[in-house]
């Protein structure tokens, strides 16, 4: 045992020695980095790479997953409350002034590559023209107008998407919304080998573009903070914000659970709250809400040790995942941030560039802070609240008459017989946005669909409907056009046309 734990020593001596020259290495690598900046960079470069410089040392000293399963526990009954508990309570007669204590923050820091398209996701056309971002600019007017109050919108940009969407904000100049932006860090991608960064210098165009990257949705509380942005809108008397990710359309200030949070029955206020929704077979690899340690905790499946993978994607034991709808307490953010008190797990996110090399980036999620407020809550909301569109087949719901608009918020039809969306499976020939619109005509009429799959070279023509399951498979080099006004009810339709009952 004696030997056995001296070579234990040793090992962790070893460890510790590497380490120590690892971060050594990083900081002069960094300093090389930030030595090429203009002076009117310099400040900015600086905090960036101080940030950096902290995870980095984090992610060192972490080891193996970050969750001891056996110490995973189901969430107290009162922890996650039913949003239709907190519905019933009812509106005051002074929501205006609860309302203007409110800041809407949307995660803008996405570029729509993932569906073919160059620049902001939030620039892409999802409803009669209208982008994610003509959405929420509607949703918070309309707001504004209805109960004269002044609640602002927020914008976090990367570096990504900060230029083309300021462009854009000019349009809104005056519409009744105030509309502010910051922008996350800019970190450095580090080689998958010598864990050192690829970038050799602060300048992040052309070819160096692929050297950085903004680090995950967690970094929203130090950029918020560094901005000056979080003081001033204290300032202003603002008291919370509600953050989502501007790709989710159900997510629309909820003002039940806005005075949930001014007015909270027990006299004593949350400082998270996190909306949750239940899982469905679409959302087994969703982060769930647990109790670990006496406190709400996210875990996320990246965090879960291999032999529990099964278990945490469970429906039965897990019921329910974050939507990413969160209302934080403004002052508590200043408070954590100002302690450094805000702990988030590591993300460690692996991507092979263009050239083949292989590097990661070190991430962390906006949610996962949780368990650093104090007096945290989930509400588990309807699934209306959770509509994000990743993919051209969420678009395609979206575009459909499953929803109809009004005043920038999309609601489902009333006259769909159940409050599920059909499961829709677009093939890779629709993946990217220009080539998905081209293949349809006009949307199909989905109000009695359960299930589309669509595979292979296929076009709709106009006015089609779709009902109950409809299985469109095209064989390679075969082409299926499916004509104008046809009806396809529980159809498989395969090869050269043929149409067979499902």
């Amino acid at each position: 045992d004696f030997s056995k734990a001296m070579s234990q020593a040793g090992t962790s001596q070893f460890q510790e020695v590497i380490r120590q020259e690892l971060e050594y290495s990083m900081k002069v690598e960094l300093d090389k980095i930030l030595a090429t900046a203009h002076s009117n960079e310099l400040e900015l470069a600086k905090k960036d790479l101080e940030g950096f410089k902290k995870l980095f040392h984090r992610f060192l000293q972490e080891k193996g997953p970050s969750v001891d399963w056996g110490k995973i526990q189901r969430p107290p009954e009162d922890s996650i409350q039913p949003y239709e508990k907190i519905k019933a309570r009812g509106l005051p007669d002074n929501i205006a002034s609860v309302l203007n204590k409110l800041v809407v923050v949307k995660l803008n820091g996405g570029l729509g590559t993932s569906m073919g398209c160059k620049g902001p996701k939030s620039l892409i056309g999802v409803r009669n023209e209208n982008t994610f971002l003509d959405l929420t600019v509607q949703q918070i007017e309309h707001l504004n107008k209805s109960y004269n109050t002044d609640v602002p919108l927020v914008l976090m940009n990367s570096f990504n998407t900060d230029d083309d969407t300021k462009k854009i904000l000019q349009k809104y100049s005056h519409s009744r919304v105030k509309i502010y932006t910051f922008n996350q860090s800019r970190y450095p991608r580090i080689n998958k080998e010598t864990l050192l960064p690829i970038a050799k210098d602060v300048s992040y165009s052309g070819d160096n573009t692929e050297c950085w990257y903004p680090p995950g949705h967690g970094d929203i509380y130090a950029s918020f903070y560094n901005s000056g942005l979080l003081d001033n809108l204290i300032g202003e008397g603002k008291e919370y914000i509600f953050v989502s990710n501007i790709d989710n359309l159900g997510a629309t200030v909820d003002l039940y659970i806005l005075n949930h949070l001014m007015n909270p029955p027990n006299g004593k206020r949350c400082e998270f709250v996190m909306e949750v929704t239940n899982k469905t077979r679409a959302d087994v690899k969703g982060g769930t809400l647990t109790q670990y340690e006496n406190k709400l905790r996210l875990v996320e499946i990246a965090q879960v040790p291999k032999a529990h993978v099964d278990e945490f994607k469970s429906v039965s034991k897990f019921k329910i995942f974050n939507t990413n709808n969160l209302w934080i307490a403004l002052s508590a953010i200043k408070r954590l941030q100002e302690k450094n008190a805000i702990d988030m797990e590591i993300i460690v996110n692996p991507k092979t560039l263009d050239g083949g090399l292989n590097v990661i980036q070190l991430e962390t999620a906006v949610g996962a802070a949780i368990k650093s407020f104090e007096n945290s809550l989930g509400i588990n909301v309807p699934r209306s609240r959770f509509l994000p569109v990743k993919t051209t087949s969420d678009l395609l719901l979206v575009m459909s008459n499953l929803y109809s608009l009004n005043a920038g918020s999309l609601t489902m039809s009333e006259k769909r017989e159940f409050p599920t969306v059909p499961l829709v499976k677009l093939g890779s020939s629709f993946t990217k946005v220009q080539d998905y619109l081209r293949r349809f005509e006009s949307i199909p009429d989905m109000l009695e669909l359960d299930h589309l799959t669509v595979s292979g070279d296929v076009t709709f023509g106009k006015n089609v409907s779709l009902k109950g399951t409809v299985i469109i498979i095209a064989n390679h080099g075969d082409r299926i056009d499916i004509p104008a006004g046809a009806l396809l009810e529980n159809k498989i339709v395969s090869g050269n046309l043929r149409i067979l009952d499902h």
